[in-house]
């Protein structure tokens, strides 16, 4: 299967001409009428000339693939810096290679295919969102994008936090209030800048990034080779494992697959980018992390498995290269934070202008600037980190984890049902598997996910219920928001046009039945 699944990515099923710049819009795909949207309503008319409600903007550059592959590395790892929890909470070196051998196969390659398939067949921002809501409804739909914006918030509030943390080694003054505040202030408002700039920009500057972070541990993994012993790998103290830990680090290292779906819309030629760029985003992700543990647990003795936490890397390498490889991954690490915080805001604030461009949230949220990026919605997004920075490196991921391991479930069961509901929608991707096929493929990470929810702690069942609770009562307010006219929503024209992606009936029209066309026997 996995062959196949390669040879899927690089080689087939891609209709080149499936997505175009600019072309009519049919929201289809979506499936949703007037009477079940109460107003949001996504027809299939022809879009005429004379559309005078939308604001036209700047055209920005599209991504293409490069630049799409390192987005991705960072949505769901930026280099090796967190998994030194692992080697620590599994108890050894042991389950913490075993966990970044397996995990992988059972939760981010199962993630990455659904997301080349739904994100290829919905190339639109609000990615996940637009899925669901295609296969459940409207409701449901904004629940998941609720979730999954929280989740990203809260993920992105750890990025200014930990840059400072590494900083303060060479710079004590930060871990005082007085000028930790404004410098954590001042770096949120500079990184929500460059994402105003453009998304081009973000996407160029992710790639230097991950080369300035990845490159300290090719250095140290060479350096590492004449002292590594191989049955140091094998080390492991059942006595001393957490399993809620261990769970939780894995889980978080080796999410959020789906989060480049969110600016799908701003991808050039997204049938055929998408796949290659989620193939070639695992391998990286997997070499980044593998490559440092085996090196530095192999090099290490076993009684330093107790020392391995966040930031312990930086000793690894002085303890193998010197002072000056310390301070290498010390830098690496700082940077790399930037890239992730870089990364997460464009992809939640791209999720809050899809909302707006399918009606979902009032049509402020689809502003763009001179740019083409999302104004208001990356204003939102970075007020929510500052207000949610305060909060602990381990609450947050537990809350995020368990957030999003709710929308993750949402996703599976839209995958399955879409395949089942509308086996003829066109797929410029398709997963090379048949409905049976479909759910074997979920069902272990479905596991993987309701364990990681049943570990969490009682203030994290709390806190997500009030948060789910706020989701649930959020749209029908909205609603009535939008039936009193208290607030512009886009109207149902100019929202086809804004979307510009072709009808599922022209596609079959000019591609013919692409779907069935990648089925395995």
């Amino acid at each position: 299967m996995i062959v196949a699944i390669h040879h899927q990515f690089l080689n087939g099923n891609f209709s080149r001409d499936c997505f175009t710049h600019g072309s009519q819009t049919d929201l289809n795909h979506l499936d949703l009428s007037r009477q079940s949207i109460g107003g949001i309503c996504l027809m299939g008319e022809e879009t005429t000339a004379n559309d005078e409600n939308v604001a036209e903007t700047k055209p920005s550059p599209k991504l293409t693939l490069l630049p799409l592959v390192f987005l991705i590395f960072y949505e769901v790892s930026g280099g090796p810096f967190g998994v030194e929890d692992s080697v620590k909470s599994g108890g050894g070196p042991l389950l913490a290679l075993l966990g970044f051998l397996i995990f992988p196969l059972i939760w981010s390659i199962p993630e990455a295919l659904i997301t080349a398939e739904l994100a290829t067949s919905f190339p639109e921002n609000g990615g996940y969102v637009v899925w669901i809501s295609s296969a459940f409804g409207p409701f449901w739909g904004f629940q998941e994008g609720f979730w999954k914006w929280f989740s990203g918030v809260m993920d992105n509030a750890l990025y200014p936090v930990l840059f400072l943390d590494y900083l303060k080694h060479s710079f004590p003054v930060l871990d005082h209030v007085a000028a930790r505040v404004p410098a954590l202030l001042g770096i949120t408002f500079s990184l929500t800048y460059l994402n105003y700039r453009g998304l081009h920009i973000v996407g160029f500057s992710a790639v230097l990034l991950a080369v300035f972070s990845l490159c300290p541990f090719l250095v140290m993994a060479l350096l590492a080779v004449p002292r590594i012993r191989p049955q140091r790998w094998l080390f492991v103290d059942f006595k001393k494992v957490n399993w809620r830990g261990y769970f939780n680090t894995m889980f978080w290292n080796l999410n959020y697959w789906d989060k480049a779906s969110t600016l799908a819309g701003e991808v050039e030629s997204p049938g055929e980018t998408f796949p290659k760029a989620l193939f070639g985003a695992v391998l990286l992700v997997m070499g980044s992390y593998l490559i440092p543990l085996t090196a530095g647990t192999g090099a290490l003795s076993e009684s330093s498995s107790g020392e391995w936490s966040d930031g312990y890397f930086a000793e690894v390498g002085m303890l193998i290269g010197g002072v000056w490889l310390k301070g290498w991954i010390q830098a690496a690490a700082a940077m790399s934070n930037l890239g992730l915080f870089e990364a997460e805001m464009s992809s939640d604030a791209f999720q809050l202008l899809g909302m707006s461009e399918i009606g979902m949230l009032p049509a402020f949220f689809a502003q763009r600037s001179k740019y083409g990026t999302p104004t208001i919605s990356i204003l939102c997004s970075a007020t929510g980190v500052i207000f949610l920075s305060w909060l602990s490196f381990q609450e947050i991921i537990e809350f995020l984890n368990f957030l999003y391991a709710l929308g993750m479930l949402l996703e599976f069961a839209a995958f399955v049902k879409l395949r089942i509901k509308k086996p003829d929608l066109n797929r410029p991707y398709r997963v090379p598997l048949n409905t049976f096929g479909t759910l074997s493929l979920c069902l272990p990470p479905s596991l993987l996910v309701i364990l990681v929810m049943v570990l969490a702690a009682p203030k994290t069942f709390l806190i997500s219920g009030v948060i789910i609770v706020v989701g649930f009562c959020l749209y029908p307010f909205l609603e009535l928001v939008k039936e009193k006219r208290w607030a512009r929503f886009i109207p149902e024209d100019p929202r086809r046009q804004v979307l510009g992606v072709q009808t599922e009936s022209q596609l079959d029209e000019e591609h013919g039945d692409e779907s069935s066309a990648s089925l395995l026997p």
